[in-house]
C-alpha cells in the first residue's frame, strides 16, 4: 500500500482531492498539520525522517508554541520534536545543526526536516545565523522551512515590519501563501524545495493569512511534486563537510538559486488565470494581496468570462523571490499593460521590470507609481480592495473605454463617515485587572523610566513618567548613550522576565560595563503574557535571575513580592533583601541614590495567568473578596488611581458617580485597598448572588426564518474588548458552519489588542469554497455587525465596514468604560453621540441597541456572557445564516460550561422576542440608592441630610436651593449638587452610620452567602503611621461594629468642644470650605440679582452676566467638591503649582485677568449646554446694544476657542481700537496668539516685538506660546 501511495505522491498532476479529510484550522494549527503531513509523505517514500521545530513566539505567530505543545506527545511518537528557543537566532543556529546530523555518519534518521518560526524583529536579529545556515545548505532528506510573521499594520508590534528583504539579503527563497490551505501546501513544497536546491525556504505569514481559520484539506497526497525535482535528485547542492565560504558563495548564486527557479517552474507554483488571445491587461499579485485582488474583482463583478471579455488576465505568484522568469515571460507575452499589486516595499515590481527589460515587445509595467509618477499602491501601511478597485477601473477605462461599476454599491459610506466623526478617544489596550504592572511601573515623583517590549510597553499612555522604549533585548542600553549627555543622573528601566531571558541580560551587562546609573525593574510574572501566557523557556525563576544579576556585578538587588503569593523566604534569605510591594516606592528611592547598576526583581504572577490557573485548580485562590460599600464611597477615584485597575467601574447614583468592583473581571490583586477611603470591606463568599440557570421555556421560542440569500459570502463582523470572549463568537459560527458543510473563514486578533483593546473578528460564510477570498471584510461589505462594545463599534475602523443600505447592527449599549477611567474619575463615554453615529451608518429598521452586559449580569450574574446574549439576539433576528441545532452543537463542543453558554445564547433570543413585545427589562437593582432611582433627587438629599444632621441643616439647604432656583434652573441644580456636598460630610460618625445601616442590605443583594467581614480604615489617632506618605490603613474584623455603634451614639457631639475628631486637619478643612462656599454663593447670588435688576432684560449687562452665572455654577459644583476629599490629602489646593489648573482658581493668589476671562468664556460654552449658535447669539445681542471693548474681546475669545481665527482677529482689533493703556496691551497679546495659531507668524512677530518689553516673560509664555518662533 505504501508503494502505490508513494507513486500517487510522485505523480505529476494537480493532486486535487477536495472533500477528503477536511478540518477547520487556524494558520498556526496548519503548521502543526504540515509537519505531520511531511512525516507521512516521507514514510510513504520509505524514508525514516524526523522533524525539529524551534523558534520564538511573537504576533502574528504568538500561539505557534502553544499549538505544538498541545500535540507534543503525539508529535514525539512520530519523531517530530518541538523545542521553544531562548531567542530566534539561537533557534536558527539549532536548525542549522539539525541539517548537520548526517554529515559524520552519526545520524539516527535519514534526515531531519526543520521548521523555524519568529516574527519580523526576530528575522532581523537572526540575519547572521540565517545567512550562514542558508549558505551552508540543507541535508538531502532534511530541509528547513522558516516561517516569518510580519505585522504590516503594526497591530501588535513596535514597528510595521516587512521581513522579505531580510530573507532576500540572506538569499533565502520566499513562499507567500494566500491562506491556511496554502500554509500547508507551501510548507510541503518548501521542504521539497529545500531538499532539492539545498536552501532554506521562507514562508511569509501575516495576520490575514495566519491569524485566520478556514476549512482545509489535509490529505497528504494533495500536493504532487514534479518527478524531476523530487528527493531522488536532492543533495546535489546540500550541506557538506569541509566547505569554504568561497564555494558557498559560488554555489548559492550559480547553482542553488537557478535550482529554485527550476523547482518553481516545474511544479507550476506560479499560476496564470483567464489568459486568452484577447488579453491585454495583466494583473500580478501574491499572498495576502492576491486575496485583495480577488475581492476587488468580485466587487467589480469581474468573473472569469467578464475578465476574458475585457482582456484581463491575472498571475498568482507563489514564490515571490527569486521570481521564476520563463513561465512569467510566457504569460506576459502580447500584454500591453501589467499592474503589480503589492503592499510595503516593492519586491515583485523590480524583478518583473528586470525580467522584461530586454524583451522586444514589452508591456508597460505599473506598481507603486503610474506613468505620471502618481502613487498607485503606497509602500506604507497595507492595501485594501477599495484601493485596488480604483486602480483596476482606471486602467480598464484607459484601455477599453469601459467604465466598471461596483456590483455591491456602497453609496454614502464616505459621506456618512464624515458625519460620524466625533471627539472621543479610541479604546486603547490596557493592563488587565490585577496586572502586576499596575503596581510595578509606579516610580517616585520626579523620576523617569523607559518601557520595553512586552505588556509594560502600554505604561507609556498611563501618565507614569515612562516614555520611550527600545527593541527587544536592548532595554537600558539606550541610556548608556544618553547618560553622558544628559542632566539627569539616573533612570529606571522596565524589563519583563521573558525579555530578560531572551536577550535582555546582555543589556544589563553592557550597562554595568559602561558604569551608568540605572535601576532595572525586572518583572517576574511567570508567563509570557502578551502572546498567551506561556511559561518561560528554560525553567527560569526569580532565584536564577537574582543569582545571575549577582554574578554580573549588579551593585544592589532587592526582591519585591506580593504578600498574597507563596514565597519561600528561606531560599532568598542569604541571597537578597525581600520587601513587600507596598514598600516599592521606598525601595526605588533608596536605589536611586546608588551609583552604578541596581535592580529590582518584582515577583508577582501575571493576572490573566492566575485566572487561567485558578480555573484549573493549579493556583491558590484567596478566600477573600473585596466590596465597596456604595453608601460610603465618595466617588473620588483614588482606588483607581492607586491600583490602575480596570475592574473598578463607575456606579451612577442619586448622589453622583461612585465605584464598584466588577466581580466578573476582578483577579484579586487587592491593590485598590491603597485608595484612601473607608468604603472597602472584605468578605469570604460561598457564591455570588447567582450564577443561576434560567428556567425559561426556550423550546417555545420559534427558530427564525432566514430572510435573505447570499450569492457569494455572508459577512459577519464581531467587535468588542480584548479578553472578553469576542474571538469565541467567531469560533462558534465557524464550527456551526462546518457542521452544515458550509465553507467558512474567520480572522481574529491577537497580541496587544487582547489586553483590553479594540478587537474585530471577521467571519465569512459561503456555500462554495472558491467564493471566500480574503477573509477580511472589505469596506462597506458587512452584512451584520455584532458590537460587543459601543466604543469599538462606533470607531471609524468598524464604521468603514458598514453600508447603510444593507448592514444590520446589534450593539451592546452598556457604557463599558475605558482604561483612562483609572486616572480620570469623571471620564464620560459619549454614548449618545456614538449611537447617533451608528444609526446614521447602518440600515434603517435593522439597528438594535440592547444592554447585554446588564442582561447577562442580571440573569446570569456574570458579564462574561454578554457577547453570547448578543449572538442569540442576532440569530433570532434572522441575521445568522445557520441552523439552531448547529449553533447549539458548536457551543457544546467549544466550552466546558456549555449549559451556561447555551442559557446566555437563548437569553439573547428571548430578549429579541421580548423586545418585539416591548416588555424587556434590563435594569438590575443593586444598592439602596438605586432602589429610589425614580424618587426626586432633591427630596432624597433632604432625607440624607435629615439623617446626617437634623432639620436645621435641611432648612439651610432648602433655603439656598430655592433662592437659586428662582434665578435660574441650572444654577439651582448646581447649588443643590454643590451645597449638598459641603453640608453632607462623611465624617467618622457618618461612615459608621452608613456601614451599620446599609452594608448588610447591599451585600445581601450581591452575594448568596458570606462571612468574616473585615474593614480597612485609617483611624485619626493612628495617622502618624505612614505608608508612602499616607496614613496607613488597618484591617479590622467584624468586632469594629461595636465602635460603629458607639460612634452613632456619640453623633450629637459633632463639631462641639467634646468632638475629638473636630481637631483633625480634614474636619477643619471641611468647616472652612462650608464657610467659604456659603460666602461665595451669597456673593454670586447678589451679583446676579444686581445685574438682573440693573436695566431689565434688554440691557446688555444681562447677556454678559450670564457668564458670571455659569462661573458661579462652576464654583459651587467643582472647586469646592474637589477640595473636600474627606479621608485623604489628594488635593492640597493651596499649593501654588495647582494654580495652573483651572479648578483651583478660587484658592490661588492671583491670576492674569486674561486667564479669568478665558475661564468665563470656556465655562459659558461648557456649562450652559448651549449650542454654538445660542452662545453666539448672546454675544451678538450684547454687542448690538452696547459696543464695548470687553464685549468684542469676549466674542473674540469665543471665536478663538472655535478656531475661527479670522473672526477672532477682527473682533480683537475692534477691542484694541476701543481701549487704551493696560487693556490695549492685554488685547494685543491675544491678537498675537490668534495670528500665531492661524499661521500668520509675521503679524504675530510684529506685535510681539511691539509689546515684549511691557509684559513679563511668564505672561508671554503662557498666553502667546511664542517659544521656538524666531521674530528677529
Amino acid at each position: 500500500m505504501g508503494s502505490s501511495l508513494g507513486d500517487e505522491i510522485l505523480k505529476n498532476n494537480s493532486g486535487s482531492n477536495i472533500g477528503v479529510r477536511e478540518l477547520l484550522l487556524s494558520g498556526t494549527q496548519a503548521l502543526v498539520q504540515a509537519t505531520l503531513i511531511q512525516k507521512e509523505r516521507d514514510e510513504f517514500l520509505g524514508l525514516n525522517t524526523a522533524g525539529y521545530i524551534t523558534g520564538y513566539r511573537g504576533s502574528p505567530l504568538g500561539s505557534v508554541d502553544k499549538e505544538f505543545n498541545k500535540s507534543n506527545s503525539f508529535l514525539a511518537e512520530k519523531s517530530i520534536f518541538f523545542h521553544e528557543a531562548l531567542n530566534e537566532d539561537l533557534a536558527a543556529t539549532a536548525l542549522w545543526g539539525s541539517q548537520q546530523s548526517n554529515l559524520n555518519g552519526e545520524g539516527k534518521h535519514d534526515g531531519v526536516f526543520g521548521l523555524w518560526y519568529g516574527k519580523g524583529p526576530g528575522v532581523d536579529r537572526s540575519g547572521d545565523a540565517l545567512r550562514h545556515a542558508n549558505l551552508a545548505g540543507t541535508s538531502k532528506f532534511g530541509g528547513v522551512v522558516m516561517v516569518m510573521g510580519d505585522d504590516h499594520t503594526g497591530e501588535s508590534s513596535t514597528t510595521l515590519h516587512q521581513s522579505d528583504y531580510g530573507l532576500i539579503d540572506s538569499m533565502i527563497p520566499i513562499f507567500s501563501p494566500s491562506g491556511v490551505q496554502e500554509i500547508i501546501d507551501y510548507s510541503v513544497y518548501g521542504w521539497s524545495l529545500s531538499r532539492f536546491a539545498g536552501v532554506w525556504a521562507g514562508l511569509k505569514c501575516i495576520k490575514d493569512t495566519v491569524e485566520v481559520r478556514e476549512i482545509v484539506n489535509i490529505n497528504s497526497t494533495n500536493i504532487s511534486i514534479n518527478k524531476d525535482t523530487t528527493e531522488k535528485f536532492s543533495g546535489k547542492f546540500g550541506i557538506r563537510l569541509n566547505d569554504t565560504p568561497f564555494e558557498q558563495e559560488e554555489r548559492i548564486h550559480n547553482q542553488k538559486l537557478p535550482a529554485v527557479k527550476y523547482f518553481v517552474r516545474k511544479n507550476n507554483i506560479d499560476k496564470g488565470l483567464f489568459k486568452n488571445e484577447k488579453s491585454t491587461i495583466g494583473i500580478v499579485s501574491a499572498g495576502k494581496n492576491w486575496l485583495d485582488l480577488m475581492s476587488s474583482l468580485a466587487i467589480l463583478g469581474l468573473n472569469e468570462n467578464k475578465c476574458k471579455e475585457l482582456g484581463i488576465t491575472c498571475y498568482k505568484i507563489g514564490v515571490i523571490w527569486p521570481l521564476e522568469d520563463q513561465n512569467f515571460k510566457t504569460w506576459a507575452k502580447n500584454l500591453k499593460t501589467i499592474i503589480i499589486i503589492e503592499e510595503k516595499r516593492k519586491i515583485l515590481e523590480d524583478q518583473i521590470k528586470n525580467i522584461l527589460f530586454n524583451e522586444n515587445k514589452r508591456p508597460n509595467v505599473y506598481g507603486e507609481f503610474d506613468e505620471n509618477g502618481n502613487k498607485l499602491f503606497p509602500s506604507s501601511y497595507s492595501l485594501n480592495p477599495n484601493q485596488i478597485v480604483k486602480v483596476i477601473s482606471s486602467f480598464v477605462y484607459k484601455t477599453t473605454n469601459q467604465k466598471l461599476k461596483k456590483i455591491s454599491p456602497s453609496e454614502g459610506i464616505e459621506n456618512s463617515l464624515v458625519q460620524s466623526k466625533i471627539n472621543y478617544d479610541p479604546r486603547k489596550p490596557y493592563f488587565c485587572a490585577g496586572c502586576p504592572h499596575n503596581s510595578s511601573t509606579v516610580i517616585p515623583e520626579g523620576s523617569r523610566a523607559y518601557a520595553g517590549i512586552g505588556c509594560h510597553y502600554m505604561v507609556q499612555w498611563m501618565d507614569r513618567s515612562t516614555v520611550g522604549y527600545t527593541h527587544m533585548g536592548g532595554e537600558g542600553a539606550n541610556w548608556i548613550g544618553e547618560a553622558q549627555f544628559s542632566k539627569r543622573d539616573h533612570i529606571f528601566q522596565n524589563i519583563g522576565d521573558g525579555t530578560y531571558n531572551h536577550s535582555g541580560l546582555q543589556a544589563i551587562r553592557a550597562a554595568i560595563a559602561a558604569g551608568v546609573n540605572i535601576t532595572y525593574k525586572i518583572l517576574f510574572n511567570d508567563a509570557v503574557a502578551m502572546t498567551g501566557g506561556q511559561r518561560n523557556d528554560g525553567s527560569l525563576d526569580p532565584l536564577k535571575i537574582i543569582r545571575e544579576l549577582n554574578a554580573f556585578g549588579v551593585k544592589k538587588i532587592v526582591g519585591v513580592y506580593d504578600p498574597k503569593e507563596e514565597i519561600d523566604f528561606k531560599s532568598y534569605k542569604n541571597l537578597v533583601e525581600l520587601k513587600p510591594r507596598e514598600q516599592l516606592l521606598d525601595v526605588q528611592k533608596a536605589l536611586q541614590k546608588i551609583k552604578g547598576v541596581s535592580a529590582i526583581v518584582y515577583i508577582q504572577t501575571c493576572a490573566a495567568e492566575k485566572r487561567r490557573r485558578r480555573k484549573l485548580g493549579t493556583f491558590p485562590n484567596p478566600k477573600e473578596t473585596l466590596y465597596i460599600n456604595p453608601e460610603v464611597c465618595e466617588g473620588c477615584g483614588d482606588c483607581g488611581i492607586q491600583s490602575n485597575c480596570v475592574a473598578i467601574l463607575p456606579l451612577e447614583t442619586k448622589l453622583g458617580r461612585k465605584r464598584y468592583i466588577d466581580q466578573s473581571s476582578c483577579n484579586k490583586d487587592f491593590s485598590c485597598l491603597g485608595g484612601f477611603c473607608p468604603s472597602f470591606v472584605s468578605l469570604e463568599i460561598g457564591n455570588l448572588k447567582k450564577e443561576k440557570s434560567l428556567n425559561l421555556k426556550f423550546k417555545e421560542i420559534p427558530e427564525p426564518k432566514i430572510n435573505f440569500e447570499y450569492e457569494s459570502t455572508y459577512n459577519i463582523v464581531f467587535t468588542g474588548i480584548g479578553g472578553t470572549g469576542v474571538v469565541t463568537m467567531g469560533t462558534i459560527l465557524a464550527l456551526a458552519a462546518k457542521t452544515e458543510k458550509k465553507y467558512v473563514g474567520i480572522m481574529e486578533m491577537a497580541g496587544l489588542a487582547q489586553k483590553g483593546g479594540e478587537v474585530h473578528v471577521h467571519c465569512k460564510i459561503s456555500n462554495s469554497s472558491n467564493k471566500i477570498n480574503s477573509i477580511r471584510v472589505d469596506s462597506g461589505q458587512a452584512n451584520v455587525v455584532i458590537g460587543g462594545d459601543l466604543v469599538v463599534t462606533a470607531a471609524e475602523k468598524t464604521l468603514s465596514l458598514s453600508n447603510r443600505f444593507k448592514t444590520a447592527l446589534i450593539c451592546n449599549s452598556n457604557e463599558l468604560i475605558t482604561g483612562d477611567f483609572t486616572r480620570n474619575p469623571q471620564l464620560q463615554i459619549k454614548s449618545n453621540n456614538m449611537k447617533l453615529s451608528l444609526i446614521s451608518n447602518f440600515k434603517k429598521k435593522s439597528t438594535w441597541f440592547i444592554n447585554s452586559t446588564e442582561i447577562a449580569k442580571s440573569n446570569l450574574d456574570n458579564t462574561i456572557y454578554s457577547n453570547l446574549v448578543l449572538l442569540g439576539y442576532a440569530f433570532q433576528a434572522g441575521l445568522i445564516p445557520l441552523k439552531l441545532q448547529s449553533i447549539f452543537s458548536a457551543i457544546k463542543f467549544n466550552s466546558k460550561k456549555y449549559m451556561m453558554n447555551l442559557n446566555a445564547f437563548n437569553l439573547g433570543r428571548k430578549c429579541y422576542i421580548d423586545n418585539l413585545n416591548k416588555n424587556i427589562s434590563t435594569n438590575d437593582v443593586r444598592t439602596e440608592e438605586q432602589k429610589v432611582q425614580n424618587a426626586d433627587t432633591f427630596q432624597f438629599r433632604k432625607s440624607r441630610l435629615e439623617d446626617f444632621g437634623g432639620s436645621h441643616i435641611v432648612n439651610k439647604f432648602v433655603k439656598k436651593v430655592n433662592k437659586s432656583l428662582e434665578i435660574d434652573k441650572t444654577l439651582g441644580k448646581a447649588v443643590s449638587d454643590g451645597y449638598f456636598n459641603v453640608l453632607y460630610n462623611k465624617d467618622e460618625y457618618e461612615v459608621a452610620r452608613l456601614h451599620v445601616k446599609y452594608l448588610k442590605e447591599n451585600l445581601d443583594l450581591n452575594f448568596k452567602n458570606y462571612k468574616n467581614l473585615n474593614f480597612f480604615l485609617a483611624p485619626p489617632i493612628l495617622n502618624f503611621i505612614k505608608v508612602n506618605g499616607r496614613p496607613k490603613k488597618f484591617k479590622f474584623g467584624g468586632w469594629i461594629y461595636i465602635v460603629f455603634y458607639l460612634l452613632m451614639f456619640l453623633k450629637p457631639l459633632r463639631n462641639s468642644i467634646f468632638d475629638i475628631f473636630s481637631l483633625s486637619k480634614e474636619r477643619k478643612m471641611e468647616r472652612q470650605l462650608l464657610i467659604s462656599y456659603e460666602k461665595d454663593l451669597e456673593g454670586a447670588l447678589q451679583d446676579i440679582n444686581r445685574a438682573i435688576n440693573f436695566g431689565g432684560p434688554e440691557d446688555s449687562s444681562l447677556y454678559i452676566t450670564r457668564a458670571d452665572i455659569y462661573i458661579a455654577i462652576w464654583k459651587v459644583t467643582n472647586s469646592h467638591l474637589d477640595g473636600i476629599k474627606k479621608y485623604g490629602y489628594w488635593y492640597p489646593f493651596m499649593k501654588r503649582e495647582n494654580c495652573k489648573n483651572i479648578k483651583y482658581y478660587r484658592y490661588c493668589d492671583k491670576k492674569l485677568d486674561e486667564e479669568r476671562k478665558l475661564e468665563i468664556i470656556s465655562m459659558l460654552k461648557k456649562l450652559s449646554n448651549s449650542s454654538y449658535l445660542n452662545v453666539l447669539e448672546n454675544f451678538d445681542k450684547a454687542i448690538s446694544i452696547k459696543k464695548t471693548d470687553f464685549h468684542f474681546y469676549e466674542r473674540a475669545i469665543f471665536f478663538g476657542k472655535n478656531k475661527e481665527y479670522e473672526r477672532a482677529i477682527s473682533d480683537i482689533n475692534k477691542a484694541i481700537d476701543l481701549s487704551s493703556g493696560y487693556w490695549s496691551i492685554a488685547y494685543t497679546k491675544w491678537r498675537i496668539r490668534f495670528n500665531r495659531l492661524s499661521g500668520n507668524l509675521s503679524a504675530a512677530c510684529k506685535d510681539y516685538i511691539l509689546i515684549k518689553d511691557s509684559v513679563t516673560q511668564d505672561e508671554l509664555s503662557y498666553v502667546l506660546e511664542m517659544d521656538g518662533v524666531n521674530c528677529n
